[in-house]
């Protein structure tokens, strides 16, 4: 199952890898029926239905990818229940749900990262429900609990979601354009700009709330001209960014 998502990765061709992932999917969720605990395979779970949702599916259906993105989080959040602590606090505040963090270790990072990104994502196409937005300082949390722990992971994931966090709100709702930059800026620091995902929230993120249509414009000029061969084993989510540089420079004038 573990060399069938790498082999996946590395696909670029998107017709293949959009049919791939959704059997390989229905296949996992068959073997977890059997082993239902089996933190692998959770996790694996985790990040098919994520990474499925933000490659296939939001750009065409807001609603199926809230489902499927619903369905990465509660995967990965199966894994993190099994901290007694953590299953207490996951009801409580922000403060407490923040401080029952602190028992996990760096071993737990994939997990969290990844049930971070599901729940994460899950909020950004539910704007429009309060009880949603509410859990949006929980995420946070634990994208900085990663970024504490192993700010490296997926090709420092964690900077690039806290700096779309942060680029994304208004100021009055907590958003940091200066924050945002510097996290979008250490990751590509960290993935030496070959993780091309990381110019289209850039570009999306910061350079539409700050209204820079120059460094928008820069962020999706690099991604047509990279090759998606920079980094092999992330082929097909350089080949995901592509595409989704060719829908925001469609759009660009309703977005400046």
């Amino acid at each position: 199952m573990d060399n069938g998502f790498a082999v996946i990765n590395e696909e670029q061709d998107l017709g293949i890898a959009d049919k791939s992932i959704a059997s390989n999917l229905t296949l996992l969720e068959t073997v977890l029926r059997s082993d239902p605990d089996n933190d692998q395979y959770l996790l694996l779970a985790s990040i098919g239905y994520t990474s499925y949702a933000l490659g296939f599916v939001e750009d065409e259906s807001m609603d199926r990818a809230r489902l499927l993105y619903l369905r990465g989080k509660d995967f990965g959040m199966k894994i993190l229940l099994h901290n007694a602590r953590f299953a207490e606090a996951l009801s409580k505040g922000p403060a407490e749900f923040a401080d029952a963090l602190s028992s996990f270790s760096q071993d737990d990072v994939p997990a969290i990262f990844w049930t971070a990104v599901g729940w994460g994502s899950y909020i950004n196409v539910t704007l429009t429900d309060p009880s949603a937005i509410a859990d949006l300082p929980k995420v946070e949390a634990m994208m900085r609990f990663v970024v504490r722990h192993d700010p490296t992971f997926y090709y420092g994931g964690a900077h690039f979601f806290l700096g779309t966090l942060a680029g994304t709100k208004p100021k009055l709702f907590g958003g940091n354009p200066d924050s945002s930059r510097a996290h979008f800026e250490e990751c590509l620091r960290i993935n030496q700009g070959k993780f091309l995902m990381t110019y289209i929230y850039y570009a999306r993120s910061y350079a539409v709330q700050t209204q820079n249509r120059e460094l928008f414009e820069s962020c999706l000029t690099t991604v047509d001209t990279t090759s998606i061969d920079v980094l092999p084993e992330a082929r097909l989510s350089n080949a995901i960014a592509k595409r989704k540089a060719k829908l925001l420079r469609a759009g660009i004038d309703q977005l400046f």
